[in-house]
């Protein structure tokens, strides 16, 4: 089959205020430095960081069903993210941000979720089979029969999760072959602290891969077939904003998948794309290119992965 797109996704659509401050958010107060607005979203910018880097992205979540006024399907228009499967609905909107951040790049995100999620039900199975990978976030337990769609008709399903809301997320976890997670949701979820022990305790025979991100620490990894669990170290950098830095870890995941890559080398990958995203400003003003993550992967001091042990 001819892929006319390689990753699809559907989850959050957001529009963020960003205000800098000069001191760490820890302290409660400080002056404002800068301010500015971006698009953000989990998927949405996930699928932004695939465009980006060369692939073929489009986004099938609720849209608004007036193109001329919905802002931020033309703001993923303009990235190079095809809109043109997504369904449309009068009181599709994206969700409203506000996010601070502290110097040394740390932020709160504070955000207005009253908006339709998911998609449409009525989702065609050819427009699913076109594309390779199909990304989701937590907003994905309102449309979980079109993940499991996707499963069956072969797609890869990476899953960015950060909270849960009970039997529906467990449902979303099961059906996703890539679990992508932060690891501060995972220990929570798993009641587990080690990475180690979590990798082993969110692992099912149809899992492909469980990934662990922990920003400035790196990710830790276990894939199929692979008797070995690996770290991956961060590279080290100054971040400016680390807004958006998962969800272009995610994104370039994908992408990485797209290109026949193990789930360890995708990390690597989306290691040094997320590390180039945080070095600029917003969500999505400092996603990287092609050419910039290969030339971060051929750094000398560029992360090796390590193996760990796992548990007994």
């Amino acid at each position: 089959m001819t892929h006319n797109l390689q990753v699809l996704g559907f989850g959050a659509l957001a529009i963020d205020d960003i205000i800098y401050v000069d001191r760490p958010l820890s302290v409660g107060k400080g002056k404002v430095t800068s301010r500015t607005q971006d698009h953000g979203g989990n998927v949405a910018t996930a699928l932004v960081a695939v465009a980006k880097l060369g692939g073929r992205a489009g986004f099938i979540g609720w849209l608004s069903d007036q193109p001329l006024t919905d802002i931020s399907a033309r703001e993923l228009e303009r990235h190079g993210v095809d809109i043109s499967f997504a369904p449309r609905r009068p009181d599709a909107k994206p969700i409203r941000s506000v996010i601070t951040v502290g110097p040394e790049g740390d932020r709160f995100i504070a955000y207005d979720d009253n908006v339709p999620h998911g998609t449409s039900e009525a989702l065609a199975d050819s427009t699913l089979a076109q594309a390779q990978v199909l990304l989701i976030d937590g907003y994905a337990t309102h449309a979980d029969t079109i993940v499991a769609r996707a499963r069956k008709l072969g797609l890869a399903v990476v899953a960015d999760i950060e909270w849960t809301i009970g039997p529906a997320t467990e449902r979303l976890l099961s059906l996703s072959d890539h679990l992508v997670l932060p690891l501060k949701f995972a220990q929570t979820y798993s009641c587990e602290s080690d990475p180690a022990l979590i990798l082993h305790k969110l692992w099912s025979d149809d899992r492909t891969a469980v990934v662990l991100t922990d920003g400035e620490r790196g990710s830790y990894i276990r894939q199929t077939g692979d008797a070995v669990f690996w770290h991956v170290p961060a590279y080290e950098v100054k971040a400016v904003d680390t807004t958006g830095a998962g969800d272009c870890f995610h994104g370039a995941y994908a992408f990485a998948l797209t290109q026949g890559k193990p789930p360890v080398d995708c990390a690597v990958y989306a290691t040094a794309a997320a590390a180039i995203s945080v070095t600029g400003p917003g969500g999505r003003m400092a996603l990287p290119d092609q050419s910039a993550c290969l030339a971060w992967l051929a750094r000398e001091n560029a992360p090796v992965p390590r193996p760990i042990a796992p548990p007994d």
